[in-house]
């Protein structure tokens, strides 16, 4: 399984997504499509992916092969209830957020950075079909 911490990823890359979270969180969720088939470098597909968004992007809907949870607070605490929940099952988790490596790690988790995601050859590649 891979979570991907939304907020963060987005905020890798400063191009204006704060002005549409939403949309920036679909435009995300769009481009996790390919890598739920085709997996990462270190972590072979097909994957479960799930996509934690908060606040204004909580209205992103599920696509395929991407499971989104809309956190009611924090969107850390809610990453870490879905790794605490998949225990003892490997997870992959998507942060930069230093607090947030350190809670999902003590679970048993491995850490990839939103830099490690967003260079993947299979981020954001279109899907024939």
């Amino acid at each position: 399984m891979l979570v991907v911490d939304a907020a963060n990823v987005m905020g890798s890359v400063p191009d204006g997504w704060w002005r549409d979270r939403a949309g920036a969180a679909e435009r995300l969720r769009d481009a996790l499509v390919p890598v739920a088939e085709q997996g990462l470098p270190e972590l072979p597909g097909p994957l479960e992916i799930v996509l934690v968004v908060e606040g204004k992007a909580g209205r992103v809907q599920s696509g395929p092969g991407v499971a989104v949870v809309a956190a009611p607070g924090s969107g850390d605490d809610a990453i870490v209830d879905v790794v605490a929940s998949r225990r003892p099952d490997p997870v992959y988790v998507v942060t930069a957020d230093r607090g947030l490596r350190e809670r999902v790690t003590a679970l048993g988790a491995h850490v990839i950075g939103p830099k490690s995601l967003r260079n993947a050859p299979s981020f954001g590649t279109p899907q024939p079909g």
